[in-house]
């Protein structure tokens, strides 16, 4: 059950709701209020457009009461200038502070993400966090000692001769070159369930690092993580990734660094424009 309703005392009749609608499953006869047919109510995807669009707040759906949700108005979003700011000064950390991030903010990012566009909407990612940096040092030393035991077995193939380097690093150096001493790691899947795994697990990466850094953390895309969980598969099963996810890790933190400035490589993207 959808629990659409409409306040017939504040609707306006406008047919907002029943135009934005992606699925075209809510209807609207002459003067009357705009409704969903039982039938019709298989083909909803759940994006809450209807009780985001009602400029008088008179749809609800799934229960939901919009005078809960926070009001879209001018000023609402950051500009354009402070989002192109944010895209060009974002860095990858790769130094941190021995520090948890407080627990709050950190909460209030995660659920943010259930926000994150995703393939028609079916909302399928699995977040995992290492939210305590004493669970994220044991997670790191589980897999830089399976790591070391690879190499010692020559399990390690030539196309990840990288992650050879990675335990002399660590065990003569104390060097973390794969986890690069980050206090948190987070992680999301997608399975079969989704459409799109890839799409829908990295654009819920993008949105965390964005909101991430507009907070003041730093945050890094770990494709050697994802290499080392490939080869030890055993340290899948750690996290909770579940066989045949597509998946992808981030690290963060608070950063131990501060950029000065942005870099400058606005003529880097290769722009065609089409002709027809």
């Amino acid at each position: 059950m959808l629990h659409f309703k409409i306040d017939s005392a504040k609707c306006t009749r406008c047919g907002q709701c029943v135009a934005d609608c992606p699925s075209r499953i809510i209807e609207q006869s002459g003067d009357q209020i705009p409704f969903i047919r039982s039938e019709s109510e298989v083909n909803c995807i759940h994006c809450q457009h209807c009780l985001a669009i009602c400029p008088a707040a008179a749809v609800s759906i799934f229960g939901l009461d919009p005078a809960m949700s926070l009001p879209v108005a001018a000023g609402s979003f950051p500009t354009l200038e402070k989002m192109t700011n944010l895209v060009r000064g974002r860095r990858s950390v790769r130094r941190y502070q021995d520090v948890n991030v407080d627990p709050k903010l950190l909460q209030q990012l995660l659920a943010a993400l259930g926000n994150a566009p995703s393939a028609i909407n079916r909302m399928a990612v699995a977040i995992t966090v290492i939210d305590d940096k004493e669970v994220m040092q044991r997670f790191r030393l589980k897999a830089l000692q399976a790591l070391a035991a690879a190499v010692a077995a020559g399990r390690v193939p030539e196309q990840h001769a990288y992650l050879v380097q990675a335990v002399p690093a660590w065990f003569e150096q104390q060097v973390d070159i794969i986890f690069r001493g980050a206090p948190h790691l987070l992680l999301i899947s997608a399975g079969p369930e989704s459409v799109c795994p890839p799409e829908d697990v990295n654009l819920a990466l993008a949105y965390f690092e964005l909101m991430a850094q507009s907070a003041g953390l730093g945050t890094v895309w770990c494709g050697l993580a994802k290499m080392v969980m490939e080869l030890l598969p055993e340290l899948k099963a750690v996290v909770g990734v579940p066989e045949g996810h597509y998946y992808y890790a981030m690290l963060f933190g608070v950063p131990a660094v501060h950029y000065a400035r942005t870099v400058q490589r606005d003529t880097a993207s290769h722009i065609h424009r089409v002709q027809v």
